[in-house]
């Protein structure tokens, strides 16, 4: 595992990159599979946004500089649903989609007043127990049919709810 303790970036160094130029980002949807494959549940986190709202979220979080993607994906995933979720993250992981934010929502509709990043966006299923952590309020497990639900899109900011409903979509799961 790479060592990224000296790959932070100081607090203002951090702001002033921002302004100059996009991040890169991953972000996890993390699902519950059937015995074949199909997805039952995601899970979605209760976070604070960047704007300082609550909203319910995906796992999302930096790529470190020297950092392979994989590693930022398993970092992520352990970060905020603890060491004993189990993720499958194979050794190549392919996104799904990748997604713009920007510090304006008029451009993608993908939305971050902090900055412009680029995120390369992934279905994760997990095998394990899953408990919020970090910056995460709570996790909640819930259908397809209730992910992208007009009521529970309407609990997701930035984004986060048309990203969801982009996962199921990927999995042939949009009602």
């Amino acid at each position: 595992m790479l060592d990224t303790r000296g790959s932070w970036l100081a607090d203002d160094e951090l702001a002033s990159a921002r302004q100059r130029l996009p991040i890169v980002y991953v972000d996890a949807v993390p699902v519950r599979t059937d015995d074949r494959g199909q997805v039952t549940l995601i899970g979605l986190l209760l976070r604070a946004m960047p704007d300082g709202s609550i909203s319910r979220a995906v796992v999302s979080g930096r790529v470190l500089y020297g950092e392979r993607v994989r590693d930022a994906l398993l970092r992520h995933l352990e970060k905020d649903l603890g060491t004993m979720a189990l993720p499958r993250v194979g050794p190549s992981p392919q996104p799904f989609t990748v997604v713009e934010y920007f510090p304006s929502p008029e451009v993608t509709g993908f939305h971050d007043p902090r900055q412009h990043a680029v995120a390369l966006a992934f279905v994760v299923p997990l095998d394990g127990d899953c408990a919020p952590s970090q910056e995460a309020l709570d996790l909640v497990w819930v259908t397809p049919a209730e992910a992208s639900s007009p009521e529970f899109q309407a609990e997701m900011s930035g984004g986060q709810g048309r990203l969801v409903r982009m996962a199921l979509a990927h999995c042939g799961l949009l009602p």
